[in-house]
């Protein structure tokens, strides 16, 4: 497991705040919709001057037609970042374009694709996907490992049912994750980190339990011992 930390603070210095508060630790750092559309292209860069040593992982959860998406694609693998992702609803047209589009990139990022939102419920998701949230994140899962994404991104809860259908090395990274049973806040599905482990999670996704805490730095401490005594 690589913990995933979450920069979703309100403001630009604050997020910078966090990232030098942890640059100690070997950890991903989750830029989001507000970050980005806020911060640009200065952000990462900023992120990477003060620790060159994290993994960026860029979340906007690209959905349109095919070639816009894979336009879109190719200017986030220009960014430097690690890891970026799209949402699985755009199918299959849309993943193969993606993927051609970088496949001639050296050092490519990471591309996964969203399957069932966290802050869905069962019921909320079937009125619009008119399947269960383990059945669709199935498919999903499927359709983007046939089309050679690297992983999904989904809850906790259909990690292990998805690696048996992909592969073990087929990525999963789960945001919800509260460490030691932490508030749920606006997610529907949360798990702890034992929970994580148990479920094969490759990328416990945390917010709030970091930059809500009275000592950043401590949280992710402590989160690494949890997660090197697996």
């Amino acid at each position: 497991m690589q913990l995933c930390v979450a920069l979703d603070l309100p403001s630009t210095s604050q997020n910078l705040a966090l990232v030098r508060a942890t640059c100690d630790y070997p950890l991903w750092l989750k830029v989001g919709f507000r970050t980005f559309i806020r911060d640009g292209r200065d952000f990462i860069d900023e992120i990477k001057a003060i620790n060159p040593q994290a993994k960026i992982f860029l979340d906007l959860k690209l959905y349109d037609i095919p070639n816009t998406m894979a336009d879109a694609a190719e200017e986030i693998a220009h960014l430097g970042v690690d890891m970026f992702n799209i949402h699985a609803s755009a199918g299959s047209a849309a993943m193969k374009a993606v993927m051609e589009r970088l496949s001639n990139m050296p050092n490519r990022p990471l591309v996964l694709a969203v399957t069932a939102l966290t802050s869905f419920d069962e019921d909320n998701f079937k009125s619009i996907y008119e399947k269960s949230i383990i059945e669709k994140a199935a498919q999903f899962a499927r359709m983007s490992y046939e089309n050679g994404l690297d992983g999904v991104v989904c809850s906790t809860f259909e990690s292990r049912a998805i690696k048996e259908i992909t592969s073990d090395d087929f990525l999963t990274l789960c945001p919800g994750i509260r460490p030691f049973g932490e508030d749920a806040g606006d997610q529907s599905r949360v798990a702890t980190l034992q929970l994580a482990h148990e479920e094969k999670v490759d990328f416990p996704v945390v917010g709030r339990p970091i930059y809500k805490d009275a000592d950043p730095a401590l949280k992710v401490e402590k989160i690494l011992k949890v997660m090197d005594s697996f």
